[in-house]
């Protein structure tokens, strides 16, 4: 729907797991000058104080914000030519609406943290794979992380499938055609997409607040409050409960535009979220260009001052130390991501017998959690403390007791090496750090390559896991050319790419 910020990160994405979290729509570019209005930055001493009424938190005028808002996305909507946004027709059947939720759901999932033009070909692409929704739940998670990889937070991927499962199991492959069931009944579906699919796909009047609304709306009302506290985000729900609950009125059914006459709820919350992520941008606003200008109380209260009740006066907005439409939504506090160091040993096996047959061990990770389903190399997550080279050592050797049925002699190791030992770590050799940055945490990657001879086929697993549907081998051996083919994150590539320097 609207433009995302791309984050350089694959991490699991959990945004819209509570009503409380939103989509950025940052861009990390220089904007380009636009005829606005400016903030204006006064001495640090000066404050700005509350002398407004709370009912300008309030939407009042609902009808003639929807008719606006509807004229202006009438001739928007197909601009950036999105393949999951169609006109909405009230007469589809039941099967053809569960349809254009699950296009819809698709689109949203994708959308979240990544820009149009990025997820464009990857839609594409998924739909030419999953046409419906029973396609995708007689999928493998293998099947769908191919589809996903480049997109980062794998997360969505994995939801994805165990949500089509979940239709077609419990509802008939029809996703649920409300807000409320579907938001309870499917994985990773929090209120803001829960409200997107059923709206768009269903004609349900429920609203959406993502980050493109909540800075709309901010703006709109001049609420310049915590932008998470509860407070604020029941006033922004009220305020975009109150526009996508405006049905037909008499002077909108005189319009010459079938959009602002019908106002379908679908068009009303996209038609938002559009003009957030186009012109109410968040360093840049077009205010000039704004269908909203007129009734935004940020834009209007800078230039005239607006009249105020001081028995109604506002005690939530926190006061300014700027001037300016941009000052809205007050920003919120970061939180640094934690740092761990995480120690890998990309493990390779190697036939004596025909030296070209190089093959690398990858770990399937866990089903939930930080890059879900996805492989990586054998890794022992957050260690503490300094890792001398006899803790290297002793990690590696309870890596491989637990990875491999066959003893397998590590040099250096403290534990009595068994005569038995049909397989022997030949070099150990430091291939450096590599640091990757997740939204949330900062890892350091503390890499070495571990070569392990022996047998005429790699060491075999220790204990075959039990299989279990979507899911495939949890461990498998992988030659030197299809590592960089296989279902891995960012952050393993970037391992990969840092070990193969130390042979090339």
């Amino acid at each position: 729907m609207g433009k995302r910020r791309r984050v350089e990160s694959d991490d699991d994405f959990s945004q819209d797991e509570s009503d409380s979290d939103y989509r950025s729509s940052v861009k990390k570019r220089k904007p380009a000058p636009r005829k606005q209005l400016a903030t204006v930055a006064e001495p640090s001493s000066a404050e700005y104080s509350n002398d407004h009424s709370k009912s300008q938190h309030v939407i009042s005028n609902a009808d003639e914000i929807c008719d606006a808002l509807l004229r202006w996305y009438s001739g928007a909507h197909a601009t950036r030519g999105m393949p999951w946004r169609k006109e909405y027709d009230p007469n589809l059947g039941q099967e053809e609406r569960a349809q254009r939720a699950y296009e819809v759901l698709v689109s949203e999932l994708m959308l979240q943290q990544t820009q149009v033009a990025t997820v464009i070909p990857y839609f594409k692409s998924w739909m030419s794979k999953f046409p419906t929704i029973y396609d995708l739940a007689a999928a493998t998670i293998d099947d769908v992380n191919a589809m996903w990889k480049g997109l980062g937070y794998y997360k969505r991927a994995s939801r994805l499938l165990s949500g089509s499962q979940i239709a077609v199991e419990k509802f008939k492959g029809l996703l649920p055609d409300n807000a409320r069931d579907l938001e309870t009944h499917i994985p990773g579906v929090g209120r803001y997409t829960a409200g997107a699919v059923c709206s768009i796909a269903y004609g349900e009047r429920v609203p959406v607040v993502d980050g493109n609304v909540h800075r709309l709306l901010s703006r709109l009302l001049a609420l310049h409050a915590s932008p998470k506290a509860a407070t604020t985000l029941n006033i922004l729900w009220a305020a975009a409960t109150a526009l996508v609950q405006t049905e037909n009125s008499g002077k909108s059914q005189e319009s010459d535009d079938s959009m602002v006459r019908n106002r379908y709820p679908g068009d009303i919350n996209q038609a938002l979220i559009e003009l957030g992520s186009t012109v109410c941008k968040v360093r840049a606003p077009d205010c000039e260009r704004c269908p909203l200008q007129s009734q935004c109380a940020a834009y209007q209260s800078e230039s005239v001052p607006l009249q105020q009740d001081i028995e109604d006066l506002c005690t939530l907005c926190d006061p300014r130390s700027e001037r300016g439409v941009t000052v809205y939504p007050m920003k919120a506090e970061r939180k640094k991501p934690r740092v761990e160091t995480d120690l890998v040993n990309v493990m390779e096996w190697r036939s004596k017998s025909d030296p070209e047959n190089r093959q690398f061990l990858l770990v399937r990770r866990p089903s939930e959690g930080l890059l879900a389903g996805l492989y990586e190399f054998p890794t022992e997550a957050n260690i503490s403390g300094t890792l001398s080279d006899a803790r290297i050592v002793e990690i590696l050797q309870a890596q491989l007791s637990t990875l491999f049925q066959s003893p397998i002699r590590v040099p250096r190791s403290t534990e009595k090496e068994q005569s038995d030992a049909s397989y022997t770590i030949i070099e150990i050799q430091l291939a450096g750090d590599v640091v990757h940055v997740f939204s949330h945490i900062r890892k350091t990657y503390r890499v070495q390559w571990v070569i392990i001879e022996g047998g005429d086929e790699p060491p075999e697993a220790a204990m075959p896991q039990r299989p279990s549907r979507g899911r495939e081998k949890a461990r498998m051996w992988t030659s030197l050319n299809e590592v960089s083919l296989s279902n891995v994150g960012k952050s393993t590539t970037k391992i990969w790419d840092q070990v193969k320097t130390l042979w090339e």
